[in-house]
């Protein structure tokens, strides 16, 4: 009787359809990522268990912590690169970077210096989690003068920005494109992170989602089969850019 009224089980989440994960922290020891090889492949094995075709990983440029640079960025996706080859797996694995956007990307757009992109001029970037930035517009006007196109990783998680939603309609008229980070749906990142994406959902701003994989933690996170009705009704929206990257 009582099974009458019991909610039908839920659909596991189907990460094929979004086909590429565009962030992501894969690279062995050059960021608060995968410490070591057999790490990364055990998280690219995992994630290709879910329905991930290509990886674009993207390990932080953030100088005070993370001095990371193209030639070690492309060092270490060689060495993962031939792991792979090793062991058998075979799958697209790219590189590019989150950019936080301080004074060391100033610099480089400054001296011309070529950022590394998800695909096309598009470059993700991130900014300061606990308070505004005074220099962003500046930095994502320049860049965009060079013709990048930036992206927004989780804007939802700025949580400054609860009482000021007007600047993500500023950063939208601006050009840049809305990254989701797929767990905040599902309320990881606190019922504040999960409020300001649904409100994000609701105005149609993000372009694209990603993982922004750290470890075993996000991808055990991932299996939530919360994730799979708000995500395909997200990918119904024939807005949501990853398959074509």
């Amino acid at each position: 009787m009582f099974k009458l009224f019991s909610k039908p089980p839920q659909k596991p989440t189907d990460f094929s359809r979004i086909r590429v994960d565009m962030h992501s922290h894969l690279l062995p020891g050059i960021d608060d990522g995968s410490p070591d090889v057999a790490t990364s492949l055990k998280l690219i094995k995992g994630m290709m268990e879910l329905g991930y075709k290509k990886f674009i990983t993207t390990p932080h440029i953030m100088w005070d912590m993370y001095q990371n640079t193209r030639e070690i960025i492309a060092e270490k996706l060689d060495v993962v690169r031939t792991a792979l080859k090793e062991e058998g797996i075979e799958v697209e694995l790219h590189a590019a970077a989150e950019y936080f956007l301080d004074d060391h990307v100033a610099e480089l757009l400054k001296n011309n210096e070529p950022l590394l992109t998800v695909s096309g001029k598009m470059v993700l970037t991130e900014f300061s989690l606990a308070y505004p930035s005074h220099s962003l517009k500046d930095i994502l006007f320049e860049m965009q003068m060079q013709g990048y196109q930036p992206i927004i990783a989780h804007p939802e998680r700025y949580l400054y920005l609860e009482g000021n939603k007007d600047f993500y309609e500023e950063l939208k008229d601006a050009g840049c494109l809305f990254q989701l980070n797929l767990l905040s749906i599902t309320g990881y990142y606190g019922k504040s992170a999960q409020e300001l994406a649904q409100f994000l959902l609701k105005k149609n701003y993000y372009d694209l989602v990603g993982t922004d994989l750290h470890g075993f933690r996000h991808l055990e996170a991932l299996q939530n089969k919360a994730l799979a009705a708000p995500l395909e009704k997200l990918l119904n929206t024939g807005r949501i850019l990853n398959a074509g990257l």
